[in-house]
């Protein structure tokens, strides 16, 4: 049969075989899939890329190897693993719920996957299609894009949603997708992320091609269509880079709940829509010290951008509040990315005490 006379989930899964990404969390052809690096997998691609994910998933799943490997040690540990990675709560949510399925078992439908933290509706559907071949079609933004072109929905996101989420529905019911769900699941990520990509898709190169309702309308590098975003509010704040004769850094511990919950940074003021004046800035200042400013650190959020004032002080002996760490060990402890670019201004802007080995990645 000619791949033309296929249906669109059949011509789908003949592209894939062919031109499947080698990505470490899938397993090879023939070969079952291990669903807790499904599940590790789709947590930690969720709102990241996969190119960014792949070194983390690497240390990740050789730290902690299974369910009970990850369940069996501190949160404090987990977020140190996954520190640099993002949108914290995904760490705090991967170790809740790696307790409960060490005790209980991963469950199979998306409607149980969903009650476990972190899991939503498309990572729930996610999991079960790929790690147990139940057949529905998960909707991501590269699916979303896909069926948006594919059809022609040119209703603006998030109304076209429904739209899309009925065509995912009508592949699900096709018997080559019901055959071979995780295959199917992850051949529409590849199209997406490989050829109909955001900005220039590449439509010749497309198994869909000739079906493809927004190609023959010559508008698919225009879909989906997404509504104007609200401009992010700026937030600003100062952090403190505060090191001793020994060799060590002031660090404290954010509130367990809330942004960046439990994750470790630089001592600093609040942050807060009008800049800090730098008298007022020092007044939050960890101890009475010598205070150079270093320079700003910039940084985006989903909901709003920041601007960081970095001051450093050196002392003999550290007396406040927080808890000291070698600077030459800053790389194992659970800093933000935001505070990573501090802590990198500040031992770029010292390097007669920087050690080897000393400046994080």
């Amino acid at each position: 049969m000619s791949s033309s006379s296929l249906s669109d989930a059949a011509s789908l899964l003949h592209w894939y075989d062919r031109h499947r990404r080698d990505l470490p969390w899938r397993a090879p052809p023939g070969i079952p899939p291990d669903p807790y690096r499904v599940w590790l997998s789709e947590i930690m691609l969720q709102q990241t890329t996969a190119a960014a994910v792949v070194p983390y998933f690497a240390r990740f799943i050789e730290r902690f190897p299974s369910f009970a490997a990850l369940a069996a040690v501190p949160e404090a540990e987990v977020l140190a693993a996954w520190a640099g990675l993002g949108y914290y709560a995904r760490a705090r949510n991967l170790h809740r719920t790696a307790r409960i399925v060490a005790a209980q078992g991963l469950p199979r439908t998306p409607e149980a996957l969903a009650r476990l933290p972190g899991i939503g509706t498309y990572t729930a559907a996610a999991i079960a299609a790929i790690a147990f071949g139940v057949p529905v079609v998960p909707v991501d933004g590269n699916v979303v894009r896909v069926l948006a072109r594919r059809h022609a929905i040119t209703e603006s996101l998030p109304g076209a949603l429904a739209l899309i989420h009925s065509a995912a529905q009508a592949l699900a019911a096709d018997p080559s997708v019901a055959s071979r769900a995780g295959d199917f699941a992850q051949a529409l990520f590849d199209l997406g992320a490989t050829i109909c990509r955001p900005a220039e898709p590449g439509c010749v190169l497309c198994p869909w091609t000739r079906a493809c309702r927004a190609r023959a309308a010559g508008i698919a590098a225009s879909l989906p269509r997404k509504a104007p975003k609200p401009v992010r509010p700026h937030r600003y704040g100062a952090h403190f880079w505060l090191a001793d004769d020994a060799g060590n850094v002031l660090l404290r511990r954010r509130p367990a709940s809330g942004l960046l919950g439990g994750m470790t940074e630089l001592p600093g003021t609040a942050w807060r829509s009008d800049p800090w004046p730098i008298a007022e800035a020092l007044k939050a200042a960890p101890m009475k010290a010598t205070w150079h400013p270093l320079g700003e650190v910039r940084h985006g959020f989903t909901h709003f951008t920041l601007s960081l004032s970095v001051f450093a002080a050196h002392v003999r002996h550290i007396r406040a509040d927080g808890f000291l760490c070698p600077a030459a060990a800053l790389a194992d402890e659970a800093l933000p990315s935001v505070m990573r670019k501090c802590v990198r201004l500040a031992e770029q802007a010292s390097p007669g005490r920087a050690r080897p080995g000393m400046l994080l990645p």
